[in-house]
């Protein structure tokens, strides 16, 4: 699974660099760390959500923040892999 966060302007505003780090930790946590790539992105384009934007493996999910980062983590990365 390859997972592209974000890194343009608005993203990095709404927190983008605090998500990679919490992906980070989650795919070491849960012992993924040979199952993702966790690469870094140009705008996607969605910048209109209320949160940071990634690509997963081809698909965009948008509005990734603080508060709903483990229910997005368990539906779009953990329910893929496992």
């Amino acid at each position: 699974m390859t997972i592209a966060v974000c890194m343009g302007s608005s993203c990095h505003v709404k927190g983008s660099k605090p998500i990679v780090e919490m992906l980070k930790e989650k795919i070491k946590a849960e012992n993924l760390e040979d199952k993702v790539t966790l690469t870094g992105s140009i705008c996607l384009g969605q910048c209109a959500s209320g949160g940071v934007n990634m690509k997963i493996d081809g698909e965009i999910v948008t509005g990734i923040n603080r508060d709903n980062f483990d229910s997005f983590f368990a539906d779009k990365i953990l329910a893929k892999l496992k």
